[in-house]
Parts: C-alpha cells; sequence; structure tokens
C-alpha cells in the first residue's frame, strides 16, 4: 500500500506542475520555483513531514522536497545557531544534491552536445 500512496501523492505534485505549465502557461523557471516555495511553506507549516511519513519516496522525490529539505535544515540550525544558522543551515543540508547536480549537469553536457 506504501507503494500505491507514493504513487499517487508524487504523480498529484507531477500533475500540479504539468497544470501550471499547460493552463496557466507559465515557463518551466517559473513553474519550478512555485514548487519549491510551495515545499517550503509546506513546511514552515509542518506539513510536509506528515506527507513525508505518509507518501514516502512520493513526496521526497520531487522539487518540492526540495524547498522542504532548505526550510526544515534553516529551522533546525536556527535553534542551534541563531541568525546565522538560518542561511548556514540552508546549505548544510542541500549541499550534496547541489552539487551533484551541478557536477553531473557537467557531465552531460561534456558527453552530449547540448543546443543552446
Amino acid at each position: 500500500m506504501v507503494f500505491i500512496w507514493a504513487f499517487i501523492v508524487g504523480g498529484l505534485i507531477c500533475v500540479i506542475g504539468q497544470l501550471l505549465l499547460d493552463v496557466a502557461k507559465l515557463t518551466p523557471g517559473h513553474t519550478l520555483s512555485i514548487l519549491v516555495v510551495a515545499g517550503a511553506i509546506l513546511d514552515g507549516f509542518g506539513l510536509y513531514e506528515p506527507l513525508i511519513d505518509f507518501a514516502g519516496a512520493g513526496a521526497t522525490v520531487p522539487i518540492t522536497s526540495f524547498g522542504n529539505s532548505l526550510v526544515h535544515g534553516a529551522l533546525e540550525e536556527a535553534e542551534k545557531h541563531g541568525l546565522i544558522g538560518v542561511i548556514t543551515g540552508m546549505f548544510e543540508v542541500t549541499s550534496s544534491g547541489i552539487s551533484s547536480a551541478i557536477i553531473f549537469g557537467m557531465i552531460g553536457a561534456l558527453l552530449f552536445k547540448p543546443k543552446g
């Protein structure tokens, strides 16, 4: 049953993103930003962690999880180190994901001929 809920929740997040692209005619950058901010807001209100507990990978794989990670790390470090923890916490939690995206993006650009 866990796999079914992960599929449904992850699919609904993707459907929201697709509707933003197709119906609202937003650019991919705008859609990406909206989904990241939505994940951050949900985590700020304490709603994203229960969603992760319920849906597992259906909530941790989509881009909304990146916003969740940013806010979650910032709030944890803010409790320990105050205002400076807000800034360092965001990067501490998400640095591996950002680094791997940059590295694999560069490898992909070297292996294939990007257009643009």
